[in-house]
């Protein structure tokens, strides 16, 4: 799987982005091929001078697919409104996603007392 991540900077005014966020989401979520998404608030940054305000991923079977959304007219249409709302102080990346349960993991840690 992989995933378009929207990276959103933080904001001089919140005010426009939280009120075309609806709208980009009843756009993007039209997307051909999306299989998923996921929207987090970052409550603080740890380390690091990439100060984001809010992670948004697409979830797509394969980078093809992702091409193929951000080229059609709902894939243009969420990319004028993203740039719109945050003014270009945005990043998007394409990311190969993959991830495991925590019983998986533990399965193969060495040490590990549990039984696979």
């Amino acid at each position: 799987m992989h995933k378009l991540v929207i990276m959103v900077e933080l904001l001089k005014d919140e005010t426009r982005f939280d009120e075309m966020w609806p709208e980009f989401l009843h756009v993007s979520e039209r997307m051909p091929g999306l299989v998923k998404e996921a929207t987090c608030r970052v409550e603080s940054t740890l380390f690091g001078s990439f100060q984001p305000a809010l992670l948004h991923e697409l979830y797509f079977k394969s980078v093809s697919d992702i091409q193929k959304a951000m080229s059609s007219p709902e894939g243009r249409a969420a990319g004028e409104l993203l740039q719109q709302m945050t003014g270009g102080n945005m990043s998007l990346i394409i990311a190969d996603h993959k991830e495991d349960a925590i019983e998986n993991i533990r399965r193969y840690q060495r040490g590990n007392d549990h039984e696979a």
